[in-house]
């Protein structure tokens, strides 16, 4: 699996909402070598939901699932998030994606706050796509 990113639900949401960081995002994605933890794409799917109903966030979710490679968490990446989890301060979600960079040896795209800070400890690079 040739992957150069992995991203969080925050640098998706952000290219489902045109935010700043849409059109960094967008890019990284017609490469083809984007990855993110199924959690995280659950995370965006009930998000959309809540946005614009349970069959748009449907379509949107799959759409994505044919541009990213999507990565289902087996039992080992499930104890990787849950050491990066037990260290504190940020979501079983958020653990995920930095298990799934570690995995993947490739960086963290997001704008979470909380992954941001955990990255140090977490020994995996994280580009902060609010910056």
């Amino acid at each position: 699996m040739d992957v150069t990113v992995v991203l969080d639900a925050w640098a998706i949401l952000a290219l489902l909402q045109n935010e700043s960081a849409a059109a960094r995002v967008g890019e990284a994605m017609a490469s083809g070598s984007v990855a993110a933890s199924a959690i995280n794409l659950g995370e965006v799917h009930y998000r959309q939901i809540r946005v614009v109903g349970a069959s748009r966030a449907d379509a949107v979710t799959a759409d994505l699932r044919r541009t990213l490679t999507v990565v289902d968490p087996d039992w080992e990446l499930v104890l990787a998030a849950s050491a990066v989890k037990a260290r504190g301060g940020l979501s079983f979600a958020d653990a995920f994606c930095i298990a799934t960079a570690a995995r993947l040896g490739a960086p963290a795209w997001t704008g979470d706050r909380e992954i941001v800070a955990a990255a140090d400890r977490a020994g995996v690079e994280v580009v902060d796509l609010r910056a």
